[in-house]
C-alpha cells in the first residue's frame, strides 16, 4: 500500500480579498489537502482610490498570520511559503506590510508575484487536474484577473488586468452598467483572445466558484462539486444573466458559504459576460485548482509524477489503498477487452480506471457496500475526475457490488450520464460481478476463462478441469449480463470450442 508518509508542504495564498493556508500531504500526482483555512481580510478594498492596503484588513492580519504560522510549522510543513498577489503588489505600502508579515512568520519565504507569475501558477493549477486543457484560463481575485492561454500543456500570452471583483467594484462606483463598460474597455487590450475563439474557458477564483455554487443550487444540479462543473456557451450566458438579475433584488435561501461573496457576484458575472462575448467559448469549466495547486506542482511534485495521467494516478492510488490483489485490475482489463464493440480511446481509459477501483469497497460492511462504494467514488475529494467520469465509475462500482438498476441512490448518475454512458457503466459493472464471482479475486483463475461477445451470444469459455468453479451464481450472473446486452448466454469449455469449430 502507498503512503503519503507525512511529508507535508504548505502555502499561504495572500490575495486582495482573502488569505488562505493550505497544507498538502505527500508528493503524489494529485494534491492531498489535509488542512485548508481561509480568513477574509479584503486588503484590496479601496486600493484603487487610496493606493494603500485596507487598514481594517491590515489590523486583522497579525492574528491570522501568526495562527497560520503556528499551524504549518507544528505540522512540519517543508517547503512552506507565502505568495502575495495583486493587492500587495500594487499598494504603495505593500512592502511595509510584507516586512511586518516577515516578523510574524520568521524564516518563511515571502514572494510578491508579478501578474505574469500569478497567471502562470494558475495555469499550472488547472493543468494539475485537467491535463488536456485547451483554451483560456481566467483567474479572478479581489484585485486582478489573470488570463493565460493553454494548448498542449503549454502556456502562452499570460496577461493581468485590474478586474478583480473588489477593484472593479471600486472603479465602477458599485454601478453594474459602468462596470460593464470598464470590463469591455480593459478586455480590448487582450489582442490574442481573438486566436482562441470557440475554445474552452477555464474559470478559477472564489467569486467564479461562488457563482457556480449558486447556479447549481438554482438548477438543482445533482452533484455539489464545483470543480469540473461544465456549461455550454448558451447556458453560461443564461447563468450570467440570472446572476446579475438576482443580485438586483437579493437572493433568498442562499447557502451560508456564499454569503460573504454575495456582493462580489454581479461583478464576477459582468466580467464573465464580457469574456463570453469576446471568446464565444464552446463551454466553460469551473476549476477549484489554481495558484496554490500550481505552486504544488512546480515545487513539490517530481517531474515523473507531473507527467502521470491525473485520472490514472487517482485510480491507482485508490487501488493501492483499498484493493486486495494488486494484479487483479490488469487481469480484469484483459478479461473485459471484448466487451464493447468499436471501443473508443476514452472508453478504454474509463474501463481501465474502473478496473483499478473495482475492489474499492471490499472492506465495507456487505449491507451498505453498494451505496457506500457508489458515494465514495462519486463524492471523493480528489480533483482528477470530471463529473461524468465520477458518475460512470461510481455506477460501475455500485453494479459490481450488486446494486439494482432502479436503486434510488443512483439517481445522480442517471442525471449526469447520457443514456449510452449509463448503459455502458451498468454492463461493465455486471461483467465485473461475473468476474469476481467466478475467480474469487484470483488473476490466474480469471485468465483461464474468456468472455466473448458475438452477434447473438455471450459466451464464457473456461479451461478444462475448471467445471468446479462454474457455480449457479456464475451462471445466473452471466445470464443477467447477457439480458442487459440483449444476448443469449452459454458456457463452453475450451475443449468444446475446439469440437464445435468447423474442420
Amino acid at each position: 500500500m502507498s503512503s503519503h508518509s507525512l511529508i507535508r508542504s504548505a502555502i499561504v495564498d495572500l490575495g486582495s480579498n482573502s488569505v488562505r493556508l493550505v497544507v498538502f500531504e505527500g508528493r503524489e500526482r494529485n494534491p492531498v489537502i489535509i488542512f485548508n483555512e481561509k480568513a477574509t481580510l479584503r486588503l484590496g478594498s479601496g486600493l484603487d482610490t487610496t493606493k494603500r492596503l485596507n487598514p481594517k484588513g491590515v489590523a486583522l492580519a497579525e492574528g491570522v498570520f501568526k495562527r497560520f504560522y503556528a499551524v504549518a510549522t507544528t505540522m512540519g510543513a517543508d517547503p512552506f511559503v507565502v505568495l502575495a498577489t495583486a493587492a500587495v503588489r500594487d499598494a504603495t505600502d505593500g512592502q511595509e506590510f510584507i516586512n511586518k508579515l516577515q516578523s510574524w512568520m520568521p524564516n518563511v519565504p515571502i514572494h510578491i508575484l508579478t501578474g505574469e507569475q500569478e497567471a502562470d501558477y494558475a495555469a499550472a493549477g488547472v493543468l494539475c487536474s485537467i491535463s488536456n486543457a485547451d483554451g483560456v484560463v481566467a483567474d479572478i481575485g479581489g484585485g486582478s484577473m489573470e488570463l493565460v492561454q493553454l494548448c498542449g500543456q503549454q502556456r502562452f500570452n499570460a496577461q493581468t488586468l485590474p478586474l478583480g471583483v473588489i477593484r472593479l467594484m471600486d472603479r465602477s462606483e458599485r454601478k453594474i452598467s459602468k462596470a460593464k463598460s470598464i470590463v469591455t474597455k480593459d478586455l480590448k487590450s487582450v489582442e490574442w483572445i481573438e486566436e482562441v475563439k470557440k475554445k474552452n474557458l477555464y474559470l478559477v477564483g472564489g467569486a467564479f466558484r461562488a457563482m457556480a455554487q449558486l447556479y447549481m443550487e438554482y438548477t438543482s444540479y445533482p452533484l455539489s462539486i464545483v470543480h469540473y462543473y461544465t456549461l455550454p456557451y448558451e447556458e453560461a450566458k443564461r447563468m450570467v444573466e440570472w446572476t446579475i438579475e438576482k443580485s438586483k433584488g437579493g437572493v433568498n435561501n442562499i447557502p451560508i458559504f456564499i454569503h460573504k461573496r454575495l456582493n462580489d457576484l454581479p461583478y464576477a458575472a459582468t466580467v464573465l459576460g464580457q469574456l463570453l462575448a469576446r471568446m464565444r467559448p464552446e463551454k466553460i469549466i469551473f476549476c477549484a485548482e489554481g495558484v496554490r495547486e500550481g505552486w504544488y506542482m512546480r515545487n513539490v511534485v517530481s517531474e515523473a509524477a507531473c507527467n502521470q495521467d491525473p485520472q490514472e494516478a487517482a485510480a491507482l492510488d485508490i487501488s493501492e489503498r483499498s484493493g486486495r490483489v494488486k494484479e487483479f485490475p490488469l487481469a480484469l482489463m484483459q478479461w473485459t477487452s471484448n466487451l464493447f464493440k468499436n471501443e473508443t480511446v476514452e472508453m478504454k481509459r474509463l474501463r481501465w480506471n474502473a478496473c483499478l477501483i473495482s475492489d474499492s469497497g471490499c472492506h465495507d460492511h456487505p449491507a451498505y457496500r453498494k451505496e457506500q462504494s457508489y458515494l465514495r467514488i462519486l463524492c471523493m475529494a480528489g480533483m482528477a475526475f470530471d463529473h461524468p467520469t465520477r458518475a460512470f465509475l461510481a455506477l460501475t462500482t455500485a453494479m459490481r457490488y450488486e446494486a439494482g438498476i432502479d436503486e434510488a441512490f443512483l439517481s445522480s448518475a442517471k442525471k449526469i450520464l447520457t443514456h449510452k454512458q449509463f448503459e455502458q457503466a451498468i454492463i461493465l459493472g455486471m461483467a465485473f460481478r461475473v468476474a469476481y464471482t467466478l475467480s474469487g479475486n484470483l488473476p490466474s483463475l480469471l485468465l483461464r476463462t474468456r468472455l466473448k461477445v458475438g452477434k447473438k451470444k455471450l459466451t464464457l469459455y473456461f479451461s478444462q478441469h475448471l467445471d468446479a468453479v462454474i457455480s449457479d451464481a456464475v451462471t445466473r450472473r452471466l445470464s443477467r449480463l447477457g439480458q442487459l446486452m440483449g444476448l443469449e448466454t452459454q458456457l463452453l469449455s475450451d475443449e468444446e470450442e475446439i469440437k464445435n469449430k468447423p474442420s
